[in-house]
């Protein structure tokens, strides 16, 4: 007899996901993104995403068990993210899950976002080394991390966004470049046409392990302006600023490699899913002889099934299930995979 199934449920920003795992191993997800209805205002606008999770919600965790061939009954244990995210977002899937797992009377466990872009790779490659390098890429969030026990240790924080992250600066350059939204994947699309060397961009904080792709943003704004009057070879300009971000994402992530010894590295979180990104891992990995581990496209961008995949560990860790009274937290740093916050009134009222 295997574990739990566990569902997990993601909604902390603009995708609406439910999962299904057990023993590590994806048996069913479905995702409904409200990006769309975003895209004409060049951002996640928080109302728009809180209330699509709303109408999404049901219908996702349905899918996700009509393709896992499951009923709501076989559910042994819920996973949710509680942070970082949107918080009304955020609520939106904490209030669900709470609701399943107490009609259930199942465990229902707390999971930190960014802890889910990691535990994805486990659905495709199995377990993660111990320990591995982990670097996370995505919208509001560029980390360099060592990981032992995902369901276990605390994260050790080697480098993480001191302003903007590595999506972030994709998005707001797209805009500048008059590219649509979402930015990353326009980028990367546009870039294929371009010359990567045609624009000397900076490589921002070089003896750092911390990311900072401020500067970048504004040198790449600062390079249109400078064409006012002039068609802009976008091409050229897109290319530059992806292989700008790929070099600096890759170098650190390698060094971090070996400095700390460490034969894995593992490429998470939406930015994971850039072509450059992608090759120009394979290929500094590859002449350090460090083993590269990239999650497949679905698994990059926002899902539940990384947050089952969370859920799954947890729950073979024999770890501690949520209060009941766990909150959202918005603004949680990752410091564990597991993250059962109390609302301080709530705490004081205990």
């Amino acid at each position: 007899m295997g574990s739990a199934v566990v569902l997990g449920i993601e909604s902390s920003c603009d995708e609406t996901g439910a999962g299904l795992v057990r023993d590590g191993r994806l048996l069913g997800h479905a995702v409904a993104s409200s990006m769309d209805e975003h895209a004409r205002f060049g951002g996640v606008v928080p109302e728009i995403a809180s209330r699509a999770h709303l109408h999404a919600l049901r219908p996702v965790v349905r899918q996700a068990l009509d393709e896992a061939g499951l009923r709501l009954s076989d559910v042994g244990a819920v996973a949710v993210t509680t942070g970082p995210g949107l918080s009304g977002a955020l609520q939106v899937g904490l209030a669900g899950a709470k609701g399943i797992a107490y009609s259930l009377g199942v465990p229902l466990y707390g999971v930190h976002h960014l802890a889910g872009h990691v535990a994805a790779d486990t659905l495709e490659h199995g377990p993660l080394p111990d320990p591995c390098m982990v670097l996370i890429v995505s919208g509001g969030h560029t980390s360099l991390l060592l990981v032992r026990d995902l369901a276990r240790d605390r994260i050790t924080h080697l480098g993480d966004t001191l302003d903007d992250a590595a999506g972030e600066c994709f998005d707001k350059v797209a805009r500048v470049f008059g590219l649509p939204y979402p930015g990353g994947p326009a980028i990367d699309r546009t870039a294929r046409a371009g010359d990567p060397r045609a624009v000397p961009f900076p490589r921002p904080l070089p003896g750092s392990y911390d990311f900072s792709f401020s500067g970048l943003k504004t040198a790449a704004a600062r390079w249109a302006e400078g064409h006012a009057g002039r068609e802009l070879p976008v091409a050229d300009g897109a290319a530059s600023l992806q292989e700008a971000v790929a070099d600096v994402l890759t170098r650190k992530a390698v060094a971090a490699c070996t400095e700390h010894g460490v034969g894995t590295l593992v490429v998470v979180g939406g930015v994971a899913a850039n072509s450059r990104v992608r090759s120009l891992a394979e290929e500094r990995c590859r002449a350090a002889g460090v083993e590269l581990r990239v999650p497949p496209l679905r698994l990059c961008t926002d899902n539940g099934a990384m947050i089952a995949a969370v859920g799954d560990l947890l729950v073979r860790a024999r770890a501690e299930p949520a209060p009941l009274d766990v909150s959202i937290a918005p603004s949680a740093p990752l410091e564990y995979a597991a993250l059962h916050p109390v609302a301080v009134g709530q705490a004081v009222a205990a």
